[in-house]
């Protein structure tokens, strides 16, 4: 028999063409996580591909060109594509003889062509907040699988490398993971092409000699290696949120995205092979591998936030959701998801302010730090961390539209070195501002107390909120210490009016037991932090930071002096009675009431010397100021010696 030439005859709706891809747009020192997409077309003129998504990119899909193959025997594939369930007939033309056979040339058995979903594939909408997947997936029994499909380095035939990942694939989901592990990790995604679409080609075979495609390509390759690994697939077309998308905007026109749906297990199942495999920079034009695992057999109802298909059967869910449900819902991509997220209030993108203000809050399984950025900077809100969550108040500077990014990494110790990653982003559109909501630029992000500042030992806040008001300018705050450990606290405000010294000293630390009381005088009204630090007692080193709060007075009256000033021999148990302004009136007599133990002797000293009397724990005396600059109070630590040390400082008003 001469030779033959291939050909294969389907029937087959015309696809759109464009494609979107997720991403996350992080800035500053951000880590920027995106996921990709490409264009979809069909055969070897795919077409254009937006990136997280504006997913407008048009370009016509071209009919499959026949390619010719020299030998005696040639397979004719006849794909019927519409409702009814059937088989895809392979033809074995053998020299002389025709026969239907089992199998084709190539020893792969035949496949059912894909059957429409019925109810038993459907998913419940909304999620249900229990598993990522769509079915029950073991990923610590892919291990060995996967580190030898990364192995595998087959390129001259698709039909080659199919049997060669078959090999260690027993289960028809081995075989999809195998598969899907291999594309993920070896084809890439061509922004060159994405830029040049006449010189594309999606065809298997081009797609695996290139090593390189859009996501046409991919979603025909995965297709197609399903089929020989005689396992149903179906490319599935539509509109994606991908790199690029702009929140609340609408999709019109062509599809502009590829992925597929895979049979497993009696059910229908999707994947996104384009986005698993890694990402594109914002100026689409560099590919990083960076694999998703998010991706593969996804839930449904989880897939539906950023994959539109074009027959809304293909959302495998019930109810449906319409294009303009898609287009108003919130854009949870999969680090949403794979870092525990769970929900978002409010649930629409774009939000308003009241008042100038606008409130968003996150729930999360497990405790999780977050930071914000409205248009590039967290000056502008007040965040707070909560138990598996956080709460966020944003207060726009200017009128208009504004970017507000939240961000999300874990707590636990060992993902210490882990970057924040965008998990959600509004639009705030803001038509009047709350000028008094301008916070110091010492304010630092999470406010107030929460479960980190627990893990770190300071339990039993008597001050919950991020704010605290004072309308006299004095406040006190009160924990319980869980550990041995020493504090810091400084206070700051805008401006030249605290320098570190008096920072520390407008804040006096009173210590009862495991109580911490911690007494604010402000030197005068206005907006205030007030940060604390912590260091085991025993660790010679640094303070570290743990949270703050906000300090607010408006009484313009409020001018209190700072706290007397301590020195080293000042014991963290030791506490001052009196007095406690640190700025004593001068020509008065002034009574001393000090609570110290393990010293021998107590006196304050300026010009004169005077000592106090012990009357059990506390040490009293009064002490005239009459012609004194300062006034020290000095401790006698041991009977046996003559040294004193000084533990107290106060100044004495000019007169």
């Amino acid at each position: 028999m001469g030779n033959f030439h291939s050909f294969c005859i389907t029937w087959a709706r015309r696809l759109c063409p464009g494609c979107a891809s997720e991403g996350d747009n992080k800035a500053n020192d951000v880590a920027v996580h995106m996921e990709m997409g490409a264009a979809t077309g069909q055969d070897s003129q795919p077409s254009s591909t937006g990136s997280e998504g504006d997913g407008n990119g048009n370009s016509r899909s071209q009919p499959p060109r026949g390619t010719e193959l020299n030998g005696t025997q040639v397979t004719v594939e006849i794909h019927h594509e519409d409702t009814s369930p059937q088989l895809i007939k392979r033809l074995s033309l053998g020299k002389g003889s025709q026969r239907l056979r089992g199998h084709d040339n190539k020893g792969f058995q035949r496949t059912e062509a894909p059957r429409p979903p019925g109810a038993k594939d459907l998913h419940a909408y909304p999620w249900d907040k229990s598993s990522l997947k769509s079915m029950p997936v073991d990923l610590q029994q892919f291990e060995k699988l996967d580190a030898y499909a990364l192995k595998v380095n087959v390129k001259n035939s698709v039909e080659e490398l199919v049997k060669a990942l078959l090999k260690q694939a027993r289960t028809d989901l081995e075989k999809v993971r195998a598969i899907w592990m291999w594309i993920c990790h070896h084809i890439e995604y061509d922004v060159v092409g994405y830029h040049n679409k006449s010189q594309l080609s999606s065809k298997p075979r081009d797609v695996l000699q290139m090593g390189k495609s859009i996501c046409e390509g991919y979603a025909e390759l995965f297709e197609h290696m399903c089929s020989l690994a005689g396992i149903q697939c179906k490319k599935l077309s539509g509109h994606a949120k991908g790199h690029g998308y702009k929140t609340g905007q609408t999709f019109t026109g062509d599809s502009d995205h590829a992925w597929n749906a895979v049979y497993l297990e009696g059910r229908w199942h999707l994947l996104d092979s384009t986005w698993g495999s890694g990402s594109v920079d914002d100026s689409f034009t560099k590919f990083t591998y960076r694999y998703n695992e998010f991706y593969f057999l996804t839930h449904p109802a989880l897939f539906i936030n950023n994959h539109f298909p074009d027959n809304s059967n293909w959302q495998l869910l019930k109810p449906t959701l319409t294009l303009k449900e898609f287009e108003n819902n919130m854009l949870h991509n999969s680090n949403f998801y794979t870092l525990g997220m769970l929900a978002t209030h409010p649930e629409t993108p774009i939000i308003h302010t009241v008042k100038g203000k606008a409130s968003v809050s996150v729930d999360c399984r497990s405790n999780m730090l977050f930071m914000f950025k409205l248009k590039g900077t967290d000056k502008h809100g007040l965040m707070t961390l909560k138990k598996h969550g956080m709460k966020l108040d944003v207060y726009p500077q200017n009128t208009g539209s504004h970017k507000l990014e939240i961000f999300a990494k874990s707590s636990k110790a060992e993902a210490s070195d882990d970057v924040y990653k965008c998990v959600v982003e509004y639009v705030v559109e803001c038509k009047s501002v709350d000028k008094a909501m301008c916070f110091p630029k010492e304010l630092h992000q999470p406010v107030g107390p929460s479960w980190f500042s627990e893990r770190q030992g300071f339990l039993q806040p008597s001050h919950r909120e991020p704010v605290l008001h004072t309308n006299d300018g004095r406040c006190s705050l009160t924990f319980t210490l869980s550990k041995d450990i020493s504090v810091l606290t400084t206070l700051h405000t805008d401006g030249s009016s605290l320098d570190e010294d008096m920072g520390r000293r407008h804040v006096l630390q009173t210590h009862r037991g495991n109580q911490i009381e911690l007494k604010v005088h402000l030197p005068h009204a206005g907006s205030f932090v007030l940060k604390i630090y912590s260091k085991k007692k025993s660790d010679p080193g640094n303070y570290d930071y743990v949270f703050n709060y906000l300090i607010r007075c408006l009484n313009t009256e409020v001018k209190w002096p700072a706290f007397p000033k301590s020195y080293g021999k000042w014991l963290q148990d030791y506490e001052i009675l009196e007095p406690l302004s640190g700025l004593l009136p001068a020509n008065c007599n002034v009574q001393f009431k000090l609570k110290m133990h393990g010293v021998a002797k107590v006196l304050v000293r300026s010009e004169d010397i005077h000592p106090l009397t012990q009357n059990r724990d506390c040490w009293e005396g009064t002490f005239n100021t009459s012609g004194c600059r300062e006034v020290f109070v000095m401790v006698h630590e041991n009977a046996n010696h003559s040294s004193y040390s000084s533990v107290l400082r106060y100044e004495v008003e000019t007169q």
